[in-house]
């Protein structure tokens, strides 16, 4: 399938081209409240505007101050607003009419672009899973029984989702290391990053539904970048017997834009090779897997530590879906996944901190001459990714940016 064209003056390479078409939410100078808008090259197309300008049958849809309506509207109206958009952005006819609701992409704000309902995060890369079994509990199997069998993931805290340039304060807890009799209260001096891949819920499925693996392009709208952010000295301490509390659930930064699943069907690949067979439901359906082949970059103060391949994740977020709901618990509209850290086996391709620096045993050397094995108050991190589009395009995911300030309290 050939990419897409338009008659903006965008380079043919560019990640915002018409083959991404992503969504987000902005506002403008012009004192106007904030509302939908597509990326497209380094404009903002007021899409809300734009359907009614052309008296589109979607513009009850598009016009709103967060993608939640689409979201809602389900696939057809999905398909059809992404096949409107090509045709308008391809055919100069359109010029006159989608000119004035174009706004400079360097100028505008971006906010959340969704209103959250439920957020679920998942632990499912086989390498990053080994990794910290192996760092974790150095005598024992680093993957749990059960690891190969299920998704393993935890319900995250909702509220404390933010936008990305949301800057995050470094939080407050207890900590007890491993040499002291007592624990103590105190900032986190173990301030991680984890690179996830994160997706949107549309269409809803009631109470008592399971949703199908076959069934994920009829309820997820799109896709988007996540850092959920980690405290591993808090974690460390509250998990057993429960898992993740507020080692992470005071921060989790998602990228602006939301690409939508129609723009990544060149990028979809076969996960990795698994084994023992997964139940039955959890098995792909129909040989059409839903491994995505999206590269990942992570930069801290600029500079790249890590280059983690989503390809390699040994669950896919079809699957994720399926176990999320297997035991009946319902979706709504604005509920949110993400994939866990994305970690592959090569150097450099570890999408925490934890593992670039082996739970700081090897520390990462920056080009300022200074080292990390966890963050200090001031570092910004920024994760950036992309994925092979129609006819050789390149879909872009913009960035998941936030700068850590000092504890408060």
């Amino acid at each position: 399938m050939p990419a897409p064209t338009t008659w903006l003056d965008v380079a043919a390479d560019d990640p915002f081209g018409p083959a991404t078409l992503p969504y987000g939410v902005f506002s403008s100078s012009d004192g106007r409240p904030p509302r939908v808008g597509v990326a497209i090259g380094a404009w903002v197309l007021d899409l809300g505007a734009a359907a009614r300008e052309l008296d589109a049958p979607f513009a009850d849809a598009v016009d709103a101050p967060a993608l939640n309506p689409l979201l809602a509207a389900g696939p057809a109206t999905w398909r059809e607003v992404r096949e409107t958009l090509t045709a308008w952005l391809a055919d100069p006819a359109y010029e006159g009419a989608l000119r004035p609701h174009l706004a400079d992409r360097a100028r505008v704000r971006l906010h959340l672009p969704f209103a959250v309902g439920d957020y679920v995060d998942f632990y499912s890369s086989e390498h990053h899973a080994t990794n910290l079994g192996r760092i974790l509990r150095p005598n024992q199997e680093p993957l749990t029984p059960n690891w190969k069998h299920l998704p393993i993931g935890y319900h995250g805290r909702s509220g404390t989702v933010v936008v990305s340039g949301t800057e995050i304060v470094r939080p407050m807890g207890q900590r007890k290391p491993p040499s002291a009799a007592e624990p103590d209260f105190g900032p986190s001096a173990r301030l991680d990053i984890e690179a996830e891949v994160g997706f949107v819920v549309g269409s809803p499925a009631p109470l008592g539904t399971p949703v199908p693996v076959a069934d994920f392009a009829e309820h997820v709208f799109g896709v988007f970048l996540v850092n959920d952010w980690s405290a591993r000295d808090l974690q460390a301490w509250e998990t057993v017997p429960l898992g993740p509390f507020l080692g992470k659930s005071f921060a989790t930064s998602v990228s602006p834009w939301v690409v939508p699943l129609s723009a990544l069907e060149a990028a979809r690949v076969e996960p990795p090779a698994r084994g023992p067979e997964p139940l039955p439901y959890l098995r792909d359906a129909d040989g059409q897997p839903w491994g995505l082949d999206l590269r990942l970059e992570v930069r801290l103060n600029g500079h790249t530590v890590a280059r983690p391949p989503f390809a390699a994740m040994y669950w896919t977020p079809a699957q994720q879906l399926a176990h999320l709901t297997v035991n009946g618990a319902s979706l709504r509209t604005g509920d949110i996944y993400a994939s866990g850290t994305v970690s592959g086996p090569g150097a450099g391709e570890q999408g925490s901190l934890i593992e670039l620096s082996w739970n700081g045993a090897e520390p990462l050397e920056l080009p300022d001459g200074s080292t990390r094995t966890f963050l200090r108050d001031g570092d910004t991190v920024s994760i950036t990714a992309s994925a092979p589009g129609a006819g050789g395009a390149t879909i872009g995911f913009g960035e998941v940016a936030g700068r850590v300030l000092p504890a408060e309290g």
